[in-house]
């Protein structure tokens, strides 16, 4: 095997996103060994303070590495060769566990998800998985069984959740993206608190096999990273169909849409909150935040007029039964397993709605599509706030309560569940930072399968606020 010169061969790939890493490794600016140990030695070195992963794959990762080398140097070129990324908690590789934030001794998995094998057939090397809160339930990241993961923006804060160790990771430099997963807003959320671009795709855009669906529709899986193009790239990558899904829309080529003129667009500024149980207020902050990406908008030359999204009561209803059978379904599909009282609460709860209200639940989602799609007859893309306030600190619901935890993260972040409701596609924006220096974002929605406009969309928003250039003091 012959390697490039070793003069040539660069270790510092940090400040590389992911498609500037694949090509940095398919030129032989750096190999796969040197990029896949660096990251790798990063995790090591923040794991006691950013503590973003629950498994790490050291000796498999550098093995794989090293065959990706071989195959380089044969002249084998896929898109992902090399390159190192991780994949959430709740995501399963073959001889891992998958505790999805809980504790418990769990058997390693025998086979891989498909999004992971996906990956995988695209050239990645997966380092290892990143944590997440139990069972996906709270925009914060954090568990009796490995801690507080911190937000490297500000380490009193929380990244976000449930994939907030896969936002950790990616905005702190460890990894240049991740795939996480969103059922509520849990990419889009620690995307925002961590100045990302999250990708809530189509449902069943990427598989979420063995799963032929996940949290009765809710849940998708999409990716985190710093730039459109490589968010686009990793969509990209692990999308595609598993012959048993429910839900298989036609492909797409997201990153076809990066650059791309988008045209000039009828785009909805909407800061109305979405019904919740409890008083929540949209921090001005935060709508000051929405407002000037409305205003780079308008510069770009798309029509912006504030409108309020008719969400109504029944969105909620077709939410609450879905989200609690979903938790019951999960907690009882994990045998041994070790979980927050809240957890427990939260199962029993399911039980309640796993019958008759998850059927009507779920007889809604027609409804909905044509109550909001009809909004969609006026505009092409929604604005709105990702989260109501900046990330809280990371420990702001250890030994809350149910009702009072339920209170706190309604009060945070009301705004993205409604599009798990619908299955649509949602991509959060970096929109700034508070006065405190603390990360927020903005949601681009659109309908069905629209996942090209909003990236190219994002994109073109990226071009002139050019987010990617902010990053937080390294933690290594």
């Amino acid at each position: 095997m012959t390697l490039p010169e070793p003069a040539r061969i660069s270790s510092d790939t940090s400040e590389l996103g992911l498609t500037e890493l694949a090509s940095a490794i398919a030129d032989g600016t750096t190999t796969a060994t040197a990029a896949v140990s660096s990251a790798l030695d990063r995790i090591a070195a923040t794991q006691s303070t950013l503590n973003a992963f629950r498994v790490v794959r050291r000796e498999q990762a550098l093995a794989e590495a090293t065959e990706a080398d071989r195959r380089l140097a044969a002249g084998e070129r896929l898109p992902l060769l090399g390159v190192p990324i991780a994949v959430k908690d709740d995501t399963d590789i073959a001889g891992e566990p998958t505790a999805f934030g809980c504790g418990g001794d769990f058997a390693p998995k025998t086979a891989d998800a498909e999004a992971v094998r996906r990956l995988r057939a695209a050239g990645a090397v997966i380092v290892g998985k990143t944590n997440t809160c139990e069972l996906g339930q709270w925009p914060f990241t954090s568990a009796a069984w490995f801690g507080h993961t911190r937000n490297p923006w500000e380490r009193t804060r929380t990244p976000g959740g449930s994939s907030g160790g896969a936002s950790a990771a990616v905005a702190g430099g460890l990894i240049p993206a991740a795939l996480g997963s969103d059922g509520a807003g849990s990419v889009r959320i620690p995307a925002a608190w961590a100045n990302l671009v999250g990708i809530k795709p189509q449902r069943g855009r990427i598989s979420t096999w063995p799963k032929a669906e996940a949290f009765y529709g809710l849940t998708v899986n999409g990716p985190l990273a710093r730039t459109v193009a490589d968010a686009a790239l990793l969509l990209d990558m692990a999308a595609g169909p598993h012959p048993g899904d429910l839900h298989t829309p036609a492909p797409i080529a997201a990153s076809d849409a990066v650059g791309r003129d988008p045209g000039r667009l009828r785009i909805a500024l909407s800061l109305n909150i979405p019904f919740a149980p409890v008083k929540t207020v949209l921090d001005p902050e935060i709508e000051q935040a929405v407002r000037r990406t409305a205003d780079t908008l308008r510069k770009l030359g798309h029509t912006v007029t504030v409108a309020d999204l008719p969400y109504g009561v029944l969105v909620g209803l077709s939410f609450l039964p879905r989200s609690m059978a979903g938790i019951r379904q999960a907690y009882q599909q994990m045998p041994d397993i070790r979980t927050d009282p809240r957890t427990k609460a939260n199962a029993k709860i399911g039980r309640v709605f796993d019958g008759p209200a998850l059927y009507a639940a779920r007889q809604l989602e027609p409804l909905l599509h044509k109550r909001i799609g009809n909004f969609f007859r006026d505009y092409d893309v929604v604005l709105a706030p990702t989260t109501a306030t900046a990330p809280p600190r990371a420990d702001a619901i250890d030994g809350l309560g149910v009702n009072a935890t339920n209170n706190l993260i309604t009060g945070s972040c009301p705004y993205t569940w409604p599009w798990n409701v619908l299955g649509w596609p949602s991509v959060n924006v970096p929109a700034g930072f508070t006065d405190a220096g603390l990360p927020v974002g903005a949601q681009l929605m659109g309908t069905a399968n629209t996942e090209p406009r909003l990236i190219s969309l994002a994109a073109q928003l990226e071009s002139e606020l050019q987010w990617y250039r902010h990053r937080p003091t390294p933690w290594w």
